[in-house]
Protein backbone atom coordinates (compact mmCIF):
# COMPACT_ATOMS: atom_id res chain seq x y z
CA UNK A 1 0.00 0.00 0.00
CA UNK A 2 2.86 2.34 0.86
CA UNK A 3 4.56 1.80 -2.51
CA UNK A 4 1.27 2.24 -4.35
CA UNK A 5 0.62 5.57 -2.62
CA UNK A 6 4.09 6.88 -3.45
CA UNK A 7 3.66 5.76 -7.06
CA UNK A 8 0.36 7.61 -7.35
CA UNK A 9 1.84 10.69 -5.68
CA UNK A 10 4.77 10.72 -8.08
CA UNK A 11 2.37 10.62 -11.00
CA UNK A 12 0.60 13.67 -9.64
CA UNK A 13 3.94 15.38 -9.03
CA UNK A 14 4.89 14.78 -12.64
CA UNK A 15 1.86 16.74 -13.75
CA UNK A 16 2.73 19.53 -11.33
CA UNK A 17 6.43 19.83 -12.08
CA UNK A 18 6.99 18.55 -15.58
CA UNK A 19 10.66 18.21 -14.66
CA UNK A 20 11.61 14.57 -15.32
CA UNK A 21 15.08 13.09 -15.59
CA UNK A 22 15.82 9.54 -16.74
CA UNK A 23 19.21 7.93 -16.27
CA UNK A 24 20.83 5.29 -18.44
CA UNK A 25 19.25 2.48 -16.44
CA UNK A 26 15.78 3.87 -17.08
CA UNK A 27 15.21 5.09 -13.51
CA UNK A 28 12.97 8.15 -13.30
CA UNK A 29 14.08 11.05 -11.10
CA UNK A 30 11.74 13.92 -10.40
CA UNK A 31 12.63 17.44 -9.39
CA UNK A 32 9.31 18.70 -8.00
CA UNK A 33 8.33 22.20 -9.09
CA UNK A 34 5.26 24.44 -9.07
CA UNK A 35 4.62 26.98 -11.81
CA UNK A 36 3.24 30.30 -10.56
CA UNK A 37 1.71 32.51 -13.26
CA UNK A 38 1.91 36.17 -12.25
CA UNK A 39 0.27 37.83 -15.26
CA UNK A 40 -1.91 37.01 -18.24
CA UNK A 41 -0.57 39.93 -20.26
CA UNK A 42 2.48 37.91 -21.35
CA UNK A 43 1.95 34.75 -19.26
CA UNK A 44 5.00 35.56 -17.16
CA UNK A 45 5.58 32.90 -14.52
CA UNK A 46 8.03 31.87 -11.84
CA UNK A 47 9.00 28.41 -10.65
CA UNK A 48 8.67 27.25 -7.04
CA UNK A 49 11.18 24.57 -6.16
CA UNK A 50 10.77 21.78 -3.62
CA UNK A 51 14.01 21.96 -1.55
CA UNK A 52 14.88 25.12 -3.54
CA UNK A 53 17.10 27.87 -2.16
CA UNK A 54 15.04 30.89 -3.23
CA UNK A 55 16.76 34.26 -3.13
CA UNK A 56 17.53 36.69 -5.91
CA UNK A 57 18.52 40.35 -5.83
CA UNK A 58 15.42 41.70 -7.52
CA UNK A 59 11.80 41.71 -6.43
CA UNK A 60 9.19 41.14 -9.10
CA UNK A 61 5.86 42.91 -9.14
CA UNK A 62 2.68 41.29 -10.36
CA UNK A 63 2.02 43.41 -13.45
CA UNK A 64 -1.53 42.71 -14.58
CA UNK A 65 -4.34 45.19 -14.01
CA UNK A 66 -6.86 42.35 -13.88
CA UNK A 67 -5.00 40.50 -11.13
CA UNK A 68 -6.46 41.12 -7.63
CA UNK A 69 -2.99 41.79 -6.24
CA UNK A 70 -1.58 43.83 -9.08
CA UNK A 71 1.52 45.80 -8.06
CA UNK A 72 2.53 43.57 -5.13
CA UNK A 73 6.17 42.71 -4.69
CA UNK A 74 6.93 39.11 -5.41
CA UNK A 75 9.82 36.74 -4.59
CA UNK A 76 13.33 37.45 -3.32
CA UNK A 77 13.14 35.59 0.02
CA UNK A 78 15.73 32.95 0.87
CA UNK A 79 15.33 29.47 2.33
CA UNK A 80 16.92 30.53 5.63
CA UNK A 81 14.12 33.11 6.08
CA UNK A 82 11.26 30.64 5.75
CA UNK A 83 10.63 30.07 9.44
CA UNK A 84 8.02 32.11 11.31
CA UNK A 85 6.62 31.71 14.84
CA UNK A 86 3.29 30.54 16.31
CA UNK A 87 1.72 33.92 15.55
CA UNK A 88 -0.22 34.48 12.35
CA UNK A 89 1.47 37.14 10.20
CA UNK A 90 4.99 36.08 11.16
CA UNK A 91 7.76 34.93 8.85
CA UNK A 92 7.93 37.90 6.47
CA UNK A 93 11.49 38.87 5.51
CA UNK A 94 10.19 42.19 4.16
CA UNK A 95 6.94 44.10 3.66
CA UNK A 96 5.42 43.59 7.14
CA UNK A 97 5.83 47.06 8.60
CA UNK A 98 2.15 47.11 9.66
CA UNK A 99 1.94 44.06 11.91
CA UNK A 100 -1.67 44.60 12.87
CA UNK A 101 -2.94 43.42 9.47
CA UNK A 102 -1.85 40.97 6.83
CA UNK A 103 -3.70 42.75 4.04
CA UNK A 104 -1.66 44.53 1.39
CA UNK A 105 1.52 42.59 2.08
CA UNK A 106 3.89 41.30 -0.62
CA UNK A 107 4.56 37.65 -1.47
CA UNK A 108 8.27 37.12 -0.68
CA UNK A 109 8.10 33.35 -1.17
CA UNK A 110 5.74 33.45 -4.15
CA UNK A 111 2.52 32.33 -2.40
CA UNK A 112 -0.31 33.98 -0.50
CA UNK A 113 -0.79 33.63 3.26
CA UNK A 114 -3.48 31.52 4.85
CA UNK A 115 -6.78 33.07 5.86
CA UNK A 116 -8.80 32.46 9.05
CA UNK A 117 -12.34 32.84 10.27
CA UNK A 118 -13.75 36.16 11.49
CA UNK A 119 -11.48 37.92 9.01
CA UNK A 120 -8.63 37.71 11.50
CA UNK A 121 -6.01 40.37 10.70
CA UNK A 122 -7.95 41.13 7.48
CA UNK A 123 -6.91 37.74 6.08
CA UNK A 124 -10.16 37.39 4.12
CA UNK A 125 -8.36 39.38 1.43
CA UNK A 126 -6.84 36.01 0.46
CA UNK A 127 -10.07 34.07 1.05
CA UNK A 128 -11.89 31.40 -0.94
CA UNK A 129 -13.07 33.89 -3.57
CA UNK A 130 -9.55 33.63 -5.07
CA UNK A 131 -8.97 29.90 -4.62
CA UNK A 132 -9.07 29.42 -8.40
CA UNK A 133 -5.91 31.51 -8.87
CA UNK A 134 -4.14 30.85 -5.55
CA UNK A 135 -0.55 29.75 -6.29
CA UNK A 136 -0.34 26.01 -5.71
CA UNK A 137 -4.13 25.59 -5.62
CA UNK A 138 -6.78 25.89 -2.90
CA UNK A 139 -6.03 25.31 0.78
CA UNK A 140 -5.83 21.72 2.02
CA UNK A 141 -4.74 19.90 5.15
CA UNK A 142 -3.39 16.42 5.80
CA UNK A 143 -2.76 14.40 8.98
CA UNK A 144 0.82 13.47 9.83
CA UNK A 145 1.05 10.21 11.77
CA UNK A 146 3.78 7.66 12.29
CA UNK A 147 4.18 4.35 14.12
CA UNK A 148 6.04 3.06 17.15
CA UNK A 149 8.29 1.19 14.77
CA UNK A 150 10.12 4.41 13.85
CA UNK A 151 9.45 6.89 16.67
CA UNK A 152 8.55 6.68 20.32
CA UNK A 153 5.13 8.30 19.91
CA UNK A 154 1.89 8.06 21.78
CA UNK A 155 -1.18 6.67 20.07
CA UNK A 156 -2.82 10.11 19.83
CA UNK A 157 0.23 12.03 18.60
CA UNK A 158 -0.87 13.48 15.28
CA UNK A 159 -0.05 16.74 13.55
CA UNK A 160 -1.69 18.46 10.62
CA UNK A 161 -0.02 20.30 7.76
CA UNK A 162 -1.97 23.18 6.21
CA UNK A 163 -1.16 24.91 2.94
CA UNK A 164 -1.85 25.08 -0.77
CA UNK A 165 -2.59 21.77 -2.48
CA UNK A 166 0.57 21.43 -4.60
CA UNK A 167 2.98 22.40 -1.82
CA UNK A 168 1.40 19.94 0.59
CA UNK A 169 1.32 17.16 -1.96
CA UNK A 170 5.00 17.62 -2.77
CA UNK A 171 6.17 17.85 0.82
CA UNK A 172 4.08 14.82 1.82
CA UNK A 173 6.54 12.70 -0.16
CA UNK A 174 9.38 14.16 1.90
CA UNK A 175 7.45 13.54 5.13
CA UNK A 176 7.00 9.90 4.12
CA UNK A 177 10.63 9.54 3.05
CA UNK A 178 12.38 11.26 5.96
CA UNK A 179 9.94 11.03 8.88
CA UNK A 180 8.15 7.77 8.05
CA UNK A 181 4.80 9.54 7.99
CA UNK A 182 1.88 7.30 7.16
CA UNK A 183 0.81 8.42 3.66
CA UNK A 184 -2.45 10.38 3.57
CA UNK A 185 -4.12 12.28 0.76
CA UNK A 186 -4.89 15.93 1.61
CA UNK A 187 -8.45 17.18 2.13
CA UNK A 188 -9.83 20.60 1.33
CA UNK A 189 -9.45 23.00 4.22
CA UNK A 190 -12.13 25.55 5.14
CA UNK A 191 -10.81 27.65 8.05
CA UNK A 192 -14.12 29.54 8.28
CA UNK A 193 -16.17 26.39 8.98
CA UNK A 194 -17.26 25.91 12.62
CA UNK A 195 -16.72 22.17 12.14
CA UNK A 196 -13.15 22.54 10.94
CA UNK A 197 -10.71 20.02 12.42
CA UNK A 198 -8.01 22.67 12.76
CA UNK A 199 -8.52 26.04 14.42
CA UNK A 200 -6.31 29.12 14.53
CA UNK A 201 -5.44 28.27 18.14
CA UNK A 202 -4.04 24.86 17.14
CA UNK A 203 -1.16 26.16 15.01
CA UNK A 204 2.24 25.29 16.50
CA UNK A 205 4.43 26.77 13.74
CA UNK A 206 4.02 29.04 10.69
CA UNK A 207 6.31 28.90 7.68
CA UNK A 208 6.83 30.76 4.43
CA UNK A 209 5.28 34.12 5.39
CA UNK A 210 2.31 32.45 7.12
CA UNK A 211 1.31 30.56 3.97
CA UNK A 212 1.98 27.12 5.48
CA UNK A 213 1.47 25.82 9.01
CA UNK A 214 1.87 22.80 11.27
CA UNK A 215 -0.84 22.31 13.86
CA UNK A 216 -2.06 19.89 16.48
CA UNK A 217 -5.52 19.50 18.09
CA UNK A 218 -3.67 18.73 21.33
CA UNK A 219 -2.33 22.28 21.48
CA UNK A 220 -4.25 25.51 22.06
CA UNK A 221 -2.53 28.90 21.93
CA UNK A 222 -4.30 31.34 24.22
CA UNK A 223 -2.63 34.29 22.43
CA UNK A 224 -3.55 33.20 18.89
CA UNK A 225 -6.44 35.68 18.51
CA UNK A 226 -4.32 38.64 19.60
CA UNK A 227 -2.86 40.65 16.75
CA UNK A 228 0.82 40.00 16.04
CA UNK A 229 1.46 43.72 16.59
CA UNK A 230 0.10 43.52 20.13
CA UNK A 231 1.93 40.46 21.42
CA UNK A 232 4.73 38.09 20.50
CA UNK A 233 3.77 35.68 23.28
CA UNK A 234 2.38 32.19 22.79
CA UNK A 235 1.32 29.31 24.98
CA UNK A 236 4.23 26.87 25.41
CA UNK A 237 3.94 23.47 23.79
CA UNK A 238 3.13 20.50 26.02
CA UNK A 239 6.24 18.80 27.34
CA UNK A 240 5.75 15.62 25.30
CA UNK A 241 5.16 17.63 22.13
CA UNK A 242 8.09 19.95 22.74
CA UNK A 243 10.56 17.06 22.96
CA UNK A 244 8.90 14.74 20.46
CA UNK A 245 11.48 13.46 17.88
CA UNK A 246 8.63 12.96 15.40
CA UNK A 247 7.48 16.58 15.68
CA UNK A 248 11.06 17.82 15.34
CA UNK A 249 11.54 15.69 12.22
CA UNK A 250 8.38 17.04 10.59
CA UNK A 251 9.37 20.58 11.56
CA UNK A 252 12.86 20.28 10.06
CA UNK A 253 11.63 18.71 6.83
CA UNK A 254 9.10 21.52 6.43
CA UNK A 255 11.78 24.14 6.96
CA UNK A 256 14.13 22.59 4.41
CA UNK A 257 11.82 21.09 1.78
CA UNK A 258 8.77 23.36 1.51
CA UNK A 259 8.51 24.76 -2.03
CA UNK A 260 9.53 28.42 -2.44
CA UNK A 261 9.92 30.61 -5.50
CA UNK A 262 13.25 30.52 -7.31
CA UNK A 263 15.46 33.52 -7.85
CA UNK A 264 14.93 35.10 -11.28
CA UNK A 265 16.48 33.15 -14.13
CA UNK A 266 19.71 34.61 -15.45
CA UNK A 267 20.43 35.10 -19.16
CA UNK A 268 21.19 31.94 -21.11
CA UNK A 269 24.84 31.23 -21.85
CA UNK A 270 24.11 31.02 -25.56
CA UNK A 271 22.45 34.44 -25.44
CA UNK A 272 25.43 35.97 -23.63
CA UNK A 273 27.84 34.53 -26.19
CA UNK A 274 25.68 35.81 -29.05
CA UNK A 275 25.57 39.33 -27.60
CA UNK A 276 29.33 39.34 -27.06
CA UNK A 277 29.94 38.08 -30.59
CA UNK A 278 27.62 40.64 -32.22
CA UNK A 279 29.26 43.50 -30.33
CA UNK A 280 32.85 42.41 -31.01
CA UNK A 281 32.64 40.50 -34.30
CA UNK A 282 35.01 42.81 -36.28
CA UNK A 283 37.74 42.37 -33.69
CA UNK A 284 36.99 38.68 -33.36
CA UNK A 285 37.10 38.23 -37.13
CA UNK A 286 40.42 40.10 -37.37
CA UNK A 287 41.89 38.06 -34.52
CA UNK A 288 40.69 34.88 -36.18
CA UNK A 289 42.29 35.91 -39.49
CA UNK A 290 45.63 36.69 -37.90
CA UNK A 291 45.49 33.46 -35.94
CA UNK A 292 44.84 31.44 -39.09
CA UNK A 293 47.63 33.28 -40.96
CA UNK A 294 50.12 32.74 -38.16
CA UNK A 295 49.19 29.08 -37.90
CA UNK A 296 49.58 28.63 -41.68
CA UNK A 297 52.97 30.38 -41.68
CA UNK A 298 54.28 28.27 -38.80
CA UNK A 299 53.08 25.06 -40.42
CA UNK A 300 54.63 26.02 -43.75
CA UNK A 301 57.98 26.89 -42.17
CA UNK A 302 57.93 23.65 -40.22
CA UNK A 303 57.16 21.69 -43.38
CA UNK A 304 60.02 23.36 -45.29
CA UNK A 305 62.45 22.62 -42.51
CA UNK A 306 61.33 19.01 -42.26
CA UNK A 307 61.78 18.48 -46.00
CA UNK A 308 64.90 20.59 -46.70
CA UNK A 309 66.52 21.23 -43.36
CA UNK A 310 68.35 17.90 -42.85
CA UNK A 311 69.55 17.73 -46.48
CA UNK A 312 70.80 21.30 -46.39
CA UNK A 313 72.70 20.55 -43.20
CA UNK A 314 74.36 17.48 -44.74
CA UNK A 315 75.25 19.45 -47.86
CA UNK A 316 76.89 22.18 -45.84
CA UNK A 317 78.75 19.58 -43.78
CA UNK A 318 80.03 17.90 -46.98
CA UNK A 319 81.14 21.25 -48.41
CA UNK A 320 83.04 22.08 -45.26
CA UNK A 321 84.74 18.70 -45.17
CA UNK A 322 85.76 18.89 -48.83
CA UNK A 323 87.02 22.44 -48.37
CA UNK A 324 89.12 21.37 -45.41
CA UNK A 325 90.52 18.42 -47.38
CA UNK A 326 91.37 20.64 -50.37
CA UNK A 327 93.01 23.19 -48.09
CA UNK A 328 95.19 20.53 -46.44
CA UNK A 329 96.08 19.00 -49.80
CA UNK A 330 97.08 22.37 -51.26
CA UNK A 331 99.20 23.12 -48.21
CA UNK A 332 100.91 19.75 -48.53
CA UNK A 333 101.63 20.35 -52.22
CA UNK A 334 103.04 23.79 -51.52
CA UNK A 335 105.25 22.34 -48.81
CA UNK A 336 106.52 19.60 -51.13
CA UNK A 337 107.14 22.14 -53.90
CA UNK A 338 109.13 24.30 -51.50
CA UNK A 339 111.20 21.28 -50.49
CA UNK A 340 111.80 20.38 -54.11
CA UNK A 341 112.94 23.89 -54.96
CA UNK A 342 115.21 23.92 -51.94
CA UNK A 343 116.72 20.59 -52.97
CA UNK A 344 117.31 21.84 -56.52
CA UNK A 345 119.01 24.95 -55.19
CA UNK A 346 121.32 22.86 -53.03
CA UNK A 347 122.16 20.65 -55.99
CA UNK A 348 122.88 23.64 -58.19
CA UNK A 349 125.15 25.13 -55.56
CA UNK A 350 126.97 21.82 -55.24
CA UNK A 351 127.52 21.58 -59.00
CA UNK A 352 129.02 25.03 -59.09
CA UNK A 353 131.39 24.14 -56.28
CA UNK A 354 132.56 20.98 -58.10
CA UNK A 355 133.07 22.84 -61.32
CA UNK A 356 135.29 25.41 -59.59
CA UNK A 357 137.38 22.66 -58.03
CA UNK A 358 138.04 21.04 -61.42
CA UNK A 359 138.63 24.16 -63.33
CA UNK A 360 140.55 26.61 -61.12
Amino acid sequence: MHSLWVFLALNVVLTVSGMVLVNAAGTVFVRPQIRVTTTFSNFEARIMDHWGGGGGNEFFRISDSKHPFEGRRFGGAKRKEIRGTREFGSGYPYGASNQSTIAGRPFPFGVWPLYWDQNFMNSSEYGPQYDAIRPGGFLVYAPLRTTQEHFNVTENEVYYAIGDRDSLLLIMISYVTWCHVTPAWPSKFDPTSPNSTIKLENVIQYFRASSFALSSPAYSNAFARISYSDTKDSTPLPETMEHSPFRKCVDEVTENALAIVNKPPGPKLAGILLIVFLSTWPFALGALGWTLFGTFYILRATRRWLWSGPFEYLSQLQYRLSYMMRYKLDARNQEMEARRQKTEAIKETRRQELAYEWYP
